[in-house]
């Protein structure tokens, strides 16, 4: 009841907060401000988690977890990180996906490293994660981005009231639509999936130990796919490559409940590391190109990582009961059709690209431009 009642205060604080970072991101536009924060919280995580968390948890459960709630959710969110990657591969004219491509190399060395360090000492886990957050903390102070006047002044021009304007938008909530019941019923069907491979096997226990394997040779292979999904985005276009990557998602979760054995499963998994590379490139480059870039962030972080977090809450309880109740492959099939059908509403909400951005209004100092 207790991981229950954590993962609940965790998951609400954690959904709150990317709309706040996503406008703190704009203000500060290519300042380096959160990525020394960042740097900072991450180093200071075997402190925390190993001297004031557990001990808080274990004295005053209710406090302990509100506490580590607000520090998970701002000092581990990726989503800002993401944000000002892009933002800056833009100015530099470098692409996000071949930064992108390190970021998977990391997980999936650190993924490798982290049960075996686990089984060690648990603590060890927390270290290591210090020791990285010391060596992202001098890149920081090493690595210069000059801000220019035109930038800083783009960046104080974002107001409250441009995420008032972007929430009148339908244009917003055709994208809004899209995470919320594409990306994130897609990422409710993956929770479960590492349980439902192994399953597939004579023993649990050898089934995880493959699963493990899997998951790693999947990591890899989405690496790669990092390095080239920029030339498929920009060759087909951003609105293109989120029905493409919506329609593997849509394909992969529907195939789940129709192949039979680990083989043909394990071959359905991969495919996510065809599909990832290609949805993450095309989210930025799609709000880039139909959205003002000065909210770059606040639309990556609220119309897109918020409606995930938000759906998961709702749809993750749903799907657990029809797992329970109806089993794995009928509520893929369920869940694949459900994607199907908002993949084709999705063909016509979605903004064309050859159609001009859309306008939001630009506030200066509290008065209106328009």
């Amino acid at each position: 009841m207790r991981k229950l009642c954590n993962r609940t205060i965790n998951a609400v604080f954690g959904l709150f907060s990317q709309p706040i970072f996503g406008y703190i991101s704009d203000k500060f536009g290519n300042r380096k401000n959160l990525l020394y924060f960042f740097a900072i919280s991450l180093t200071l995580t075997a402190p925390f988690f190993i001297f004031v968390y557990e001990p808080l948890l274990r004295s005053n459960f209710i406090f302990g977890a509100i506490i580590g709630a607000i520090i998970l959710s701002s000092s581990f969110s990726m989503g800002p990180l993401e944000s000002y990657i892009e933002k800056t591969g833009r100015k530099y004219h470098f692409e996000y996906g071949k930064a992108r491509m390190w970021g998977s190399l990391g997980w999936a060395t650190a993924t490798f490293f982290a049960g075996a360090v686990y089984n060690i000492n648990p603590d060890y886990n927390f270290w290591l994660a210090s020791a990285s957050g010391a060596i992202l903390l001098v890149i920081v102070m090493s690595t210069k981005i000059a801000v220019s006047d035109t930038e800083k002044e783009a960046a104080s021009s974002v107001s409250f009231h441009d995420i008032l304007t972007l929430l009148k938008l339908k244009d917003f909530w055709a994208f809004a639509l899209f995470s919320l019941c594409i990306v994130c019923v897609y990422g409710v069907y993956d929770q479960q999936f590492p349980r439902y491979f192994a399953n597939q096997f004579a023993n649990l226990k050898t089934g995880n130990e493959m699963f493990g394997y899997l998951n790693s040779l999947q990591v890899f292979l989405e690496a790669g796919m990092m390095f080239v999904a920029p030339s498929i985005v920009n060759k087909i276009g951003p609105k293109k490559s989120l029905l493409f990557a919506a329609f593997i998602m849509a394909s992969r979760i529907t195939l789940s409940g129709v192949v039979v054995g680990p083989v043909l499963i394990a071959t359905i998994k991969l495919m996510h590391s065809f599909e990832l590379p290609v949805l993450l490139i095309a989210v930025f480059k799609y709000l880039d190109l139909h959205f003002e870039s000065r909210l770059s962030s606040t639309l990556y972080l609220f119309g897109y990582q918020f409606f995930i977090q938000f759906g998961t809450i709702v749809f993750a309880p749903l799907v657990g009961i029809m797992y329970d109740s109806v089993g794995f492959r009928t509520t893929y099939m369920a869940l694949g059709i459900f994607v199907f059908v908002v993949f084709l509403a999705s063909m016509v909400s979605l903004r064309n690209d050859s159609v001009s951005k859309v306008a939001v209004p630009l506030y200066f100092k509290g008065e209106s431009d328009v």
